[in-house]
């Protein structure tokens, strides 16, 4: 239980991620791996996947893995790092769920979701990608939203490759042009992926992408929907094709980095931009002050107790609700989901303090995990 994400069938070929369509809507249906696999033991600090030494290291693996990172590869086999890039609210976090085919990152209509880098990874018998969602790539006007920006420009550093997301537009905005600069700067290689083909015509695609090329010189440019799963396969052999040769940087079975104490405050905070609107949700840090896991002969159970920070006493207000409703509506869909991750029964207990200027000060976004 104190890890999750080994995917069944380990060193199966993975191209399919066409098979991961349509939108996700039981808890189970985010996290699809079994419960018994959940609930291997001996996982450093809950992070996805298998124990480092067990990691399958013959047969059918795409390659050897001994417990360090990056260790080990075979002739042929391509692998990287690749950061999805670009504005607030394209979609970056809904592609990357869609391909690596778990919930990796939340998601929401509302931008400015993601504010870490988190990490997804797909792996193949002759690949393994990591892909880095990243924060959208806007105008910083405090110091999380600066942290925020800092975060997306670093990933391009370590990047082998970059998906550079944009909507279909009649022309490029400003917002787009300044990034594609950015991007031209780096030194990776760099494919353009059109969002939400679902919204539009297939005859009208051809000229959609023949603007972006236009548009964009110098790039692949790919039609996808990251929402119903459309053109996924293509991006998918576009990404591997133009990877290096390199090594396995985690087991084949472990699909993201995030620990659990990481996620589950990312999944209290995701529900609370599902419930609240206008400041609240960009006004809040989740804080987990206790993630227990324990066993015995009935099973387990995960116990987690979590602050969270608002800035004002009235939106402290609004997300406690009358009569406590609206915290305990946010601490039920978490717990649900948590389970559903887990695959124990998990016992929630929820805090709403206020901190106020949380947002512009180094110390408390460092404590929040920002910085």
């Amino acid at each position: 239980m104190s890890g999750l994400g080994r995917r069944p069938g380990a060193g199966k070929p993975e191209r399919d991620v066409a098979s991961h369509q349509g939108s996700f809507s039981d808890p189970s249906d985010l996290y699809p791996m079994t419960g018994s696999a959940r609930q291997k033991k001996g996982r450093p600090e809950g992070v996805a996947g298998p124990d480092p030494p067990t990691a399958p290291s013959t047969g059918s693996e795409a390659a050897h893995y001994d417990g360090e990172r990056g260790e080990g590869a075979r002739e042929g086999f391509r692998s990287g790092f690749v950061p999805v890039v670009g504005r607030p609210n394209v979609g970056k976090s809904t592609l990357i769920n869609r391909i690596v085919g778990e919930k990796v990152s939340i998601v929401s209509d509302k931008p400015q979701t993601t504010r870490n880098r988190i990490c997804g990874v797909l792996t193949g018998p002759d690949h393994q990608v990591v892909f880095l969602d990243t924060p959208g790539i806007h105008k910083a006007r405090d110091e999380i939203n600066r942290y925020m920006v800092d975060v997306a420009l670093a990933t391009l550093e370590e990047a082998d490759l970059v998906l550079f997301l944009v909507e279909p537009a009649e022309r490029p905005g400003a917002g787009d042009r300044y990034v594609f600069d950015l991007l031209c700067q780096a030194k990776a290689t760099v494919l353009l992926l059109v969002n939400k083909m679902d919204r539009m015509p297939g005859a009208e695609w051809e000229d959609c992408l023949a603007r972006h090329r236009i548009w964009y010189p110098g790039v692949e440019a790919y039609p996808v929907s990251a929402l119903t799963g459309e053109g996924i396969p293509e991006i998918v052999d576009g990404i591997i094709r133009n990877l290096p040769e390199g090594p396995l940087y985690f087991p084949p079975d472990q699909w993201t980095d995030q620990p659990l104490r990481a996620l589950s405050a990312e999944i209290i905070r995701e529900k609370i931009f599902h419930l609240t609107s206008q400041e609240v949700p960009y006004s809040v840090a989740v804080e987990i002050v206790r993630f227990e896991e324990s066993t015995s002969d009935k099973g387990g159970l995960v116990s987690i107790e979590a602050n969270i920070h608002v800035e004002r006493e009235s939106q402290k207000g609004i997300l406690i609700g009358k009569g406590g409703e609206m915290l305990k509506r946010i601490g039920s869909l978490a717990r649900r989901e948590i389970e559903a991750l887990t695959g124990a029964p998990v016992f929630l207990r929820l805090w709403v303090k206020v901190s106020r200027g949380w947002k512009k000060d180094p110390a408390a976004l460092k404590r929040f995990g920002y910085g």
